[in-house]
């Protein structure tokens, strides 16, 4: 059967349920009270970055695994797949530069991880310092223009239809261009790292996600 649009809340009853904890027993395995984690898994309250670090490291499980639902059974060898990415199936996640919404997320294992992301940093002394991560990535632009920054390269503005492919573990920035107030980034990232998305989420260390 096609699973619900997938939502932090979900995503936290699905691994609950994998390992048959109470509500309760959780509460007690993460250190987050009951109450809160009710209202979590019923949609009515978002996790900030803080409590999902938290909750990966006291469940020993990768951040990533709270962002993918499995089955039961083990899984078979993967030789077919496909997921529609629409953002309102998205995982979002804000931070003080960017909005950042994950597509795909009840695929598991994901060799590239696509984000669409809306930049809201307008200068690069606003964002602050360059961000580095394991492997490579791909950035298209759907809307506005984008100056990108790199470590050993001179910046560059990319318009609408343009783009850049880096290597991640190269400092890098991006930011709205002179005269535009918003830009959208169609990104895809790759790394062996089976960590990438929790080294993504961790690139600044007050992001709050949600649905």
């Amino acid at each position: 059967m096609t699973s619900q649009h997938p939502t932090i809340g979900s995503l936290l009853r699905s691994l609950r349920a994998r390992n048959g904890w109470t509500l309760k027993e959780m509460s007690l395995k993460c250190g987050i009270p009951l109450s809160t984690l009710s209202k979590i898994e019923h949609d009515r309250l978002t996790l900030t970055y803080d409590k999902l670090l938290q909750l990966s490291q006291r469940l020993n499980i990768r951040m990533s695994e709270l962002f993918a639902e499995t089955d039961e059974a083990s899984e078979p060898a993967v030789t077919a797949r496909r997921s529609i990415g629409r953002l309102d199936d998205s995982i979002r996640v804000n931070t003080p530069n960017y909005d950042y919404y994950y597509l795909c997320p009840e695929l598991r294992r994901k060799r590239m991880i696509p984000v669409v992301t809306r930049v809201r940093a307008k200068s690069i002394s606003e964002f602050g310092d360059l961000v580095r991560h394991s492997g490579e990535e791909y950035i298209y632009v759907l809307e506005g223009r984008a100056e990108v920054h790199t470590e050993f390269y001179d910046p560059i503005v990319l318009e609408a239809g343009e783009s850049v492919y880096i290597d991640s573990n190269m400092g890098h920035a991006y930011v709205a261009a002179e005269g535009c107030e918003e830009v959208v980034l169609l990104g895809v990232c790759s790394s062996s790292d089976e960590q990438l998305m929790q080294s993504l989420m961790t690139l600044h260390g007050d992001e709050t996600a949600a649905r």
